[in-house]
């Protein structure tokens, strides 16, 4: 039995919907709201497919190209530190987005679905999280479930983006990203520890 709530915590900082509330903004505002409805549904489909598809195949991949899981444990951890420090130092996920939401590809696949909401960091969570050495299918199930009930929660705000972006503006949006950064750097330090401990025998 997985623990729930830290699931949810760590998929909802590693998604950050919140952060893809002003890039769908800023992508859809020229539609009427009968589309932009349509296209805040068809983005949360297609992220879940493919976050979907890491969780069932990402590992065999890594098998497929004889990496070791707590190799790609280390490594996972580690890029998942990097995008953290992005999101905290750097740019947060609405400015970055939002740059590309500018560049004409202003499609539901394209910027909003990947990579506002399944980025990198989200394709990577998917694998680590559902490893079939650590964990049962039943958890690898109920981890899927967790993932998905965020991606719920993401199509709850862009439906209701509007109000949300007058709520908070960008600069709300910046702030949550950067307190989620924090949380997913913790989360990384752990699973850099863990790989480590599995990897030497500690």
């Amino acid at each position: 039995m997985i623990d729930f709530v830290a699931t949810f915590i760590f998929f909802f900082a590693v998604i950050d919907p919140i952060g893809s509330v002003p890039v769908f903004i800023a992508v859809t505002g020229q539609y009427d709201d009968r589309t932009r409805r349509g296209i805040a549904v068809k983005a949360t489909l297609v992220a879940a497919a493919v976050l979907l598809f890491f969780v069932v195949a990402g590992e065999i991949i890594l098998t497929a190209m004889v990496i070791p899981l707590p190799a790609f444990q280390i490594a996972g951890g580690i890029v998942l530190f990097l995008f953290a420090l992005s999101m905290i130092f750097g740019e947060s996920k609405p400015e970055q987005e939002l740059k590309l939401a500018v560049s004409g590809n202003e499609t539901a696949i394209f910027p909003i679905a990947v990579p506002s909401i399944a980025g990198p960091g989200a394709m990577l969570a998917a694998v680590l999280m559902t490893e079939n050495s650590r964990y049962s299918l039943i958890e690898q199930a109920q981890t899927a479930g967790m993932m998905l009930l965020v991606l719920v929660v993401v199509l709850v705000l862009l439906l209701g983006a509007n109000w949300i972006h007058r709520l908070i503006g960008n600069s709300g949006a910046s702030i949550v990203s950067r307190v989620m950064g924090l949380i997913l750097s913790s989360v990384a330090t752990t699973n850099v520890l863990a790989g480590i401990t599995e990897y030497f025998s500690l």
